[in-house]
């Protein structure tokens, strides 16, 4: 393989409402592993789509350098396939299969090809991703949405890719999943180009890409080294931003001093020349002479002001807008050993069986289990939108929230500020529209309807309806909150939470994130018992 593994140019693409996406964009990835990262929207899945041949460019062309494996974030997949199928090796197992039993059909061969390991490659494949339990005939109706997802990893692999495109590949693994896919990429060999904000997997790879404004950036390293690289960008450009901003403001003292320089002149040299008694005609040429001399010294001064003006513009477009939420929630704290919820004996369907759970204040509590252990089912029965099928449950002044995976608790018809109206009513008109900006919805953004918001957009407006709630929560649940975020996102989410001073309980794979939020006690699920402890 060449040192470029996949080469973009002139690539073109709109959307069927005319939005468009990409204008020209031209990039070379390199062999090795490769991190792509923007902000939710900005056209990550798009261009694996385009790379892939799921989307046709308006304009330009793509070429990949050998076979081509991609793992799209949604897999289009059907509840009736089997793991044989999705992998697809279906036919060439039953060509074996019908090969060992007698049938000595030349198609039979056609099919097999060299494929006669297949099988034990497929079993292999299955073992390194935790999947080797599962029957080549199960259907995926009966798997998990993390099995899911490693299955078809596994597909993409088998297919023995020089190129590998993933798409959040991380999304709805538990822990353990992957950590196996972190090693089962560790050990690839070929052209890797991932899109996630797995902050974990990121720090694996060799590049960091950077989309912004439809155009690719690289930085050499890691997820860590891009972080410290930006940031050094940023103190550069907030030094250049200073510098540009006292030139202006030297440059417009100038020019008033030099006004008021040329204003004194003319107005002495009228009085001088009255005081001679020169000829009319005489006194009127020094005078334009004069204007002519102070008209072309302004322009200097305006053109020295224009040309600072433009140093700084440039010097603010370089800056990039972190959009951090900063936050202040004393309404929410509680007092140190307060009891907010506490279940015994709490059973549902198969999945608990006489689990026991105390929150007290101001815990923040991970919970841990393994994918469709019943995380989310747990967290709806300490809500009190599930009614456990026995078991007794007590709860605080009901000042409890829960922000599903779905992030569905906001009216989607209505606008943001008039959901946060509908869960903060007492709060005044201007204060709401102050807390909304602070939560980086500035001026019609305000005012879009929830449904049009994209995932961080619909996050931060959901806590900030949550959090200054009337009543304000003091025990909040949070399912996943970080799938599907973008990294900025993830940190605006990080920010809200340290500034939060109740308890919380938080389902999330993210080892990142929750390294972020101070986690002070760990739960994990265990076939159906609750146990302390990260590793229990």
């Amino acid at each position: 393989m060449s040192d470029a593994c996949i080469v973009v140019s002139t690539l073109s693409f709109a959307w069927p409402d005319g939005t468009p996406v990409f204008d020209g964009l031209s990039v070379t990835v390199p062999g090795g592993r490769t991190g792509l990262v923007a902000p939710n929207g900005a056209g990550k899945s798009t261009l694996l789509k385009l790379v892939a041949g799921a989307l046709t460019p308006s304009d330009g062309s793509v070429s990949v350098d050998g076979v081509l494996g991609y793992l799209p974030q949604d897999l289009p997949l059907t509840a009736d396939l089997t793991v044989a199928e999705v992998l697809g090796v279906a036919a060439v197992l039953r060509a074996i299969a019908a090969v060992e039993s007698g049938d000595v059909d030349e198609e039979h061969f056609t099919v097999i090809g060299t494929d006669w390991d297949l099988e034990e490659r497929t079993r292999a494949q299955l073992d390194r991703l935790g999947l080797g339990d599962l029957a080549l005939d199960r259907t995926l109706d009966t798997l998990s949405g993390g099995q899911i997802i490693s299955l078809g990893l596994g597909a993409q692999l088998l297919k023995q890719p020089d190129v590998l495109l993933l798409d959040e590949p991380t999304n709805n693994l538990d822990l353990e999943a992957r950590h196996r896919l972190y090693s089962v990429l560790d050990d690839w060999r070929g052209c890797l180009l991932v899109v996630s904000h797995d902050r974990a997997l990121l720090d694996r790879m060799d590049r960091i890409a950077e989309l912004d404004g439809g155009e690719i950036r690289f930085y050499g390293g890691n997820f860590s080294e891009y972080e410290e690289a930006v940031a050094a960008e940023r103190e550069v450009a907030e030094k250049n931003i200073r510098s540009a901003e006292q030139e202006v403001k030297r440059e417009k003292r100038e020019m008033q001093q030099a006004r008021e320089r040329a204003a004194r002149r003319a107005s002495n040299a009228q009085k001088n020349l009255s005081n001679a008694g020169l000829p009319r005609i005489f006194a009127g040429n020094m005078k334009r002479n004069a204007e002519v001399s102070a008209a072309k010294a302004d322009g200097t001064h305006a053109n020295r002001l224009s040309a600072a003006k433009t140093r700084l513009d440039n010097a603010e477009r370089a800056l990039k807008d972190e959009q951090k939420i900063s936050l202040e929630l004393p309404q929410t704290a509680v007092p140190a050993g307060r009891t907010l919820f506490l279940g015994t004996g709490i059973r549902v369907r198969e999945l608990f069986n006489g689990v026991d759970l105390a929150v007290r204040g101001p815990e923040r509590i991970a919970l841990a289990a393994p994918n469709g252990a019943g995380k989310s089912t747990l967290l709806r029965v300490v809500h009190g939108s599930l009614l456990p099928d026995s078991g007794e449950v007590k709860r605080a002044d009901g000042r409890v929230a829960y922000l599903s995976q779905r992030l569905d608790l906001l009216d989607d018809a209505r606008t943001v500020a008039e959901n946060l109206a509908a869960f903060a009513p007492a709060m005044p008109p201007a204060e709401r529209m102050n807390l909304l900006a602070r939560f980086l919805f500035r001026g019609t953004r305000a005012h879009l309807p929830v449904g049009v918001l994209s995932g961080g957009e619909r996050l931060r407006a959901t806590l900030a309806c949550v959090l200054f709630a009337e009543p304000a929560p003091q025990l909040l649940l949070l399912d996943e909150p970080t799938n599907n975020l973008d990294l900025v996102s993830a940190g605006q989410l990080e920010s809200a939470l340290n500034a939060y001073q109740g308890a919380f309980v938080v389902v999330s794979h993210d080892e990142r994130f929750l390294s972020e939020v101070k986690i002070d006690r760990w739960l994990r699920l265990d076939n159906g018992k609750l146990l302390e402890g990260r590793h229990a």
